[in-house]
């Protein structure tokens, strides 16, 4: 079973580093938005598990894998902003990012960092890819994936209010854990609860995987290797 491997707004495929490390029993695929670089849009053949991050998880939601079996969402959500009165962002702080994104790029990513304790990744930004998936933050409301979901979140997350984590994927098949002390990099912040939170997903879809793998040939689906 694969790990693909999809990370927020504003990062690359680098910030997956100290994760991946710690699951390198598993075969990964690691995509890239392209807003520093060149993208990378793996193609996926057989069963595999999502894990994503931020805004990462809506970019899978929106075009899953066809051999997708769980969603390990890490300060994940199906949905950004929201009405005035309801769990989320309001949308005027994302319409304010996209105003001052217009005037500064370089100035909006690094705000938007220095919130959530992290550090713009190396290369130069697209800033039309930036925006566009700015606007995609604001309006994006992805399906609930119809597989098992591991809603990692933290406690101290400076970017998403505790009404919005706790309500995230509400009506899907959601098993919720929560780092009290935990901010919005959890993956950079404690690798290691997030990749037992991998581990205990692939061990529960351990049969379904195998299954799928088995029933492959007879569809004409190439195994996985």
């Amino acid at each position: 079973m694969k790990l693909l491997f999809a990370h927020g707004w504003g990062f690359d495929r680098h910030f997956w580093t100290p994760l991946a490390a710690r699951l390198a029993d598993f075969d990964h695929a690691i995509d890239d938005a392209g807003y520093f670089g060149a993208p990378h849009a793996p193609s996926l053949d057989g069963p595999c598990i999502a894990v994503t991050h931020s805004f990462g998880t809506v970019r899978v939601l929106a075009d899953p894998p066809p051999g997708l079996l769980g969603v390990v969402a890490i300060n994940g959500f199906a949905r950004f902003t929201a009405p005035l009165g309801q769990p989320g962002v309001p949308v005027r702080v994302v319409e304010h990012m996209i105003r001052r994104f217009g005037q500064s790029p370089a100035g909006v990513l690094a705000s938007f960092h220095q919130q959530i304790g992290g550090t713009v990744p190396a290369g130069k930004p697209d800033a039309d890819l930036l925006r566009r998936d700015l606007l995609r933050l604001r309006d994006a409301r992805a399906p609930l994936p119809g597989v098992p979901v591991i809603s990692l979140q933290g406690g101290q997350d400076p970017l998403m209010p505790g009404a919005m984590r706790a309500g995230t994927f509400e009506g899907g098949d959601v098993r919720r854990i929560e780092s009290e002390a935990g901010g919005h990099l959890l993956p950079l912040e404690d690798p290691e609860l997030c990749a037992e939170a991998v581990r205990g997903l692939a061990a529960m879809l351990a049969p379904a995987a195998a299954a799928a793998a088995a029933a492959a040939p007879a569809s004409g689906t190439t195994p996985p290797a």
